[in-house]
């Protein structure tokens, strides 16, 4: 790489750091990830992406979960530039609107209604909202460490956040029935609802299912209280089942949160309900400049259209364990132990024995040097685009990062 090249992605950060505070917020702060990882990108095409150094990369992030079918999908692409040329953010939203509500409540096994938002924070907050509104109740019970959004009352850090933001909400251990009950118990007669993630995907942590148990537990509590099931499907949607993540244990939620992949990568969040929240989500006053942009709407509905058509989920579930046996194979001749958690359209790596993630780190910047982007820590993404040849050629990377990981640490 010549040093042309590797000042483009420095410069940038160099450029971002006097006028953006930290140079960078949130999830997407390259500072975060392993060394040698790029914080500005060019382009993305199907399963690929090119930073601002010209680099290529087979993607398992997909944009940190939006990314579905492929980035600039020819079809949904179409579809939004249709629209485009008709407008977007109007005086109110166009024939989309309705087209993608009617859309989701056919593909949604639990939907009666849905409403449309921008980001995955909006559609939580909003179905805590409806909750309390149709409840008449305060209490919130969330899984201790789960992640649900970046406002006051659900953001991972504590920093600008007062005690009060946080006054109703009351803390379960995920997948543990005794504490779910016992939270249960803590509420009392003020429950409005249970948030719960499809499955456990709280950061640098083994992923988890729920039991059918669990998951059943949950349900009848919510019944026995007249309190709402809320299932966060933001991170999950449209990748484990087109009919919701909790069909496969026969639960159905009251609210669901959903974005990132609902418009493949178009800014648009949703909250589906049960009829017996229509009428407090009809009352409750939540709006956006953006929420209605029809361009989106009309994303949304080409995604849903091609996802139904081409078996998507099971396209990334044949991926997804085709990759998960390929790096557990490569792991055991190269001698190291890892951990593959959650399920294989959604897969995380561990290693064994790596409390500050080194080895994580090592692997992954040697598996980005060979092309690869994948993540240390956080769930990674599988999408319709993703192709046997990117899973082989992300396996021959891996192996290449199992390589650098036995050298540096198996003598040490």
């Amino acid at each position: 790489m010549s040093d042309a090249s590797q000042s483009n992605d420095a410069l940038l950060r160099e450029r971002a750091a006097k006028v953006v505070p930290g140079g960078m917020w949130g999830h997407l702060n390259a500072t975060n990830l392993p060394k040698g990882y790029p914080q500005f990108f060019a382009k993305g095409e199907g399963a690929w992406l090119w930073d601002v150094n010209g680099r290529r990369y087979v993607d398992f992030m997909c944009a940190w979960g939006p990314n579905l079918l492929g980035y600039r999908h020819p079809e949904v692409d179409a579809a939004a530039a249709r629209q485009n040329a008709k407008g977007d953010c109007l005086n109110g939203p166009g024939e989309a609107m309705v087209e993608l509500a009617e859309a989701l409540v056919d593909t949604i096994a639990a939907a009666d209604w849905t409403q449309f938002m921008k980001n995955g924070t909006d559609a939580t907050t909003s179905c805590v909202t409806f909750a309390r509104a149709a409840t008449g109740k305060r209490k919130i019970l969330v899984a201790r460490g789960a992640y649900h959004g970046a406002v006051p009352w659900c953001s991972p850090s504590l920093v600008g956040v007062t005690s009060e933001d946080r006054a109703h909400i009351v803390v379960y251990e995920f997948n543990d029935a005794e504490s779910l009950a016992a939270a249960v118990a803590v509420a009392g007669d003020d429950l409005a609802a249970i948030l719960v993630s499809a499955f456990r995907h709280d950061f640098g942590k083994d992923q988890e299912l729920p039991s059918r148990a669990f998951a059943q537990l949950a349900r009848q509590l919510c019944d026995a209280k007249g309190a709402a099931l809320i299932i966060d499907e933001v991170r999950t949607g449209l990748r484990l089942d087109l009919s919701g993540s909790w069909e496969q244990f026969g639960v159905r939620p009251d609210l669901s949160a959903w974005s990132k992949a609902i418009a493949n990568g178009y800014s648009l969040a949703a909250v589906t309900g049960a009829d017996w929240l229509r009428e407090a989500a009809s009352k409750v006053f939540v709006t956006g400049s953006f929420w209605f942009g029809a361009v989106a709407m009309a994303a949304g509905i080409e995604t849903l259209k091609i996802a139904r058509r081409d078996d998507i989920v099971e396209h990334m579930d044949r991926l997804g364990r085709k990759l998960r046996e390929g790096l557990n194979d490569r792991a055991l001749k190269a001698g190291l132990q890892v951990r593959q958690t959650g399920p294989v359209q959604m897969p995380v790596m561990l290693f064994d024995d790596d409390p500050d993630c080194s080895k994580g780190n090592l692997f992954c910047s040697t598996a980005l040097e060979a092309g690869v982007f994948f993540h240390p820590k956080h769930t990674m993404f599988l999408c319709a685009a993703h192709t046997d040849a990117d899973i082989e050629a992300a396996l021959q990377a891996a192996e290449r990062g199992f390589a650098a990981v036995a050298n540096q640490f198996q003598d040490a």
